[in-house]
């Protein structure tokens, strides 16, 4: 583990330094500050030892600090520091691309890299409308995503994104944009895995696309759970359904799979572990273990198959980034897929899964516990909100946590916890056993 930090590092202001998401002049006055992180744990700059149940932001899925990841990511800087891969690239990016395949669903067959999860997703959008040009279909333009959806920060991801809080202040976005229903209501509540009962709320998508006119409709873009908006996972036979309307008109299917994908429902990507294959899959945040920025776009062989016409010396698709596939992160992506799978690491998700499900469903009939949702490893508490104080009492609660040994994160009046997923029954006992003297101890 790193040492703690000298002096002058604990005392710095963090004055010039602008965060994401985050309340500025507040965090001013009381920064919450980390130095090093190992396994399970990070250390703050006062050398507190802290509990990670959010996986540092729902990616370090094989805990943090892994040997195999640092030495990967050192000895690429050693051997190539950057090489575009615009019209050339380097042999990582190759291997990296075969091994997403490789555990990827069967059918999917071509990878593009971006830099984060946003850019995975404004690519698959652009993708999806390029595929119906490619075809000849020029008037497939719209998207249909859903409410509470969570999609990156583009301008793309934004638009199909379903929290309007996060759109306020950035309109006007995409046109063209519809969304479905969340698929939960009252009788879904404190409910662990795929509710039994819901599947109609996919019969939404069919009258959508009869308003809209589905030969105008380019894509469906869903997370397989609900991330972000607070941890919805979906109804038995929902997504199933959703695939089969999609089919059905032509228009194709993205799963969201940034925060789903590396283990975190027990299997390499959520469409595996809830038996439904995409058209297009956009990943990140577990691709590297969280080490280095890194997303992809993982797309059908039909998808790509679209493409490849017209003269060979012309890019099929114009678009990339600076960084895609840089030497860093493909040699990262590489040994957290190799450790992933040495580890057994889907396996051990799945194996503890029971016990995470359990633990937090015993939430249940706690002071200021309205809802509590469990797949895989994630969940999601919702709180009675103060009727004067949206989004305090959240706050207070991780605050809570955190002086108390164990980071969780506070979405408004929802507290939500994806932990590696190293972690152990003893560690999930210490999550849950905080959470709830929390609670009972915040006003």
């Amino acid at each position: 583990m790193s040492s703690v930090p000298t002096e002058h590092q604990d005392t710095q202001s963090p004055a010039a330094f602008w965060a994401p998401f985050t309340p500025m002049r507040q965090f001013r006055k009381q920064a919450m500050m980390f130095a090093s992180a190992d396994g399970m744990y990070y250390t703050t700059t006062d050398g507190r030892r802290i509990l990670d149940a959010m996986a540092g932001l729902w990616c370090v899925n094989a805990g943090h600090n892994q040997p195999k990841i640092v030495e990967a990511i050192r000895e690429a800087a050693r051997r190539l520091d950057f090489v575009s891969s615009f019209k050339m690239s380097h042999p990582h990016a190759i291997e990296m691309a075969e091994r997403l395949i490789d555990i990827a669903p069967e059918g999917m067959s071509q990878v593009f890299f971006t830099n984060s999860g946003s850019e995975a997703v404004d690519t698959a959008l652009k993708v999806a409308r390029a595929y119906h040009q490619a075809r000849g279909d020029s008037r497939r333009t719209k998207f249909i995503g859903r409410a509470k959806g969570y999609h990156g920060m583009g301008f793309g991801g934004l638009s199909v994104s379903g929290l309007g809080r996060q759109k306020r202040d950035f309109g006007p976005l995409l046109g063209e944009v519809s969304h479905l229903p969340l698929p939960y209501d009252a009788s879904m509540r404190f409910s662990a895995g795929q509710p039994a009962a819901g599947a109609h709320y996919a019969d939404a998508l069919s009258q959508l696309l009869d308003v809209q006119d589905p030969s105008t409709v380019a894509a469906v873009i869903v997370e397989p759970v609900t991330g972000s908006g607070g941890v919805y996972p979906p109804p038995v036979g929902y997504l199933q359904k959703l695939s089969e309307i999609c089919k059905r008109h032509g228009v194709l299917l993205i799963f969201d799979e940034v925060i789903t994908g590396f283990g975190r429902l027990g299997a390499s990507f959520a469409a595996q572990a809830l038996g439904v294959t995409p058209d297009i899959m956009t990943t990140a945040k577990g691709l590297t273990n969280g080490a280095v920025p890194m997303g992809g776009v993982i797309v059908s062989g039909a998808v790509h198959e679209a493409f490849m016409r017209g003269p060979e010396n012309v890019p099929e698709l114009m678009h990339g980034y600076t960084y895609s596939a840089h030497p860093l992160a493909c040699a990262a992506g590489l040994a957290t897929i190799a450790l992933h799978q040495e580890l057994g690491i889907n396996e051990q998700a799945a194996a503890v899964a029971p016990d995470w499900q359990a633990a937090a469903l015993a939430l249940q009939g706690t002071k200021h516990v309205v809802d509590v949702r469990a797949i895989g490893l994630l969940c999601a508490v919702d709180l009675v909100a103060r009727p004067d104080a949206a989004g305090a009492r959240g706050t207070e609660v991780a605050a809570w946590c955190f002086e108390h040994g164990v980071l969780v994160r506070a979405s408004g009046d929802t507290i939500v916890i994806s932990p590696p997923l190293v972690i152990s029954k003893a560690q999930i006992a210490q999550v849950f056993q905080t959470l709830r003297d929390a609670l009972l101890n915040t006003h």
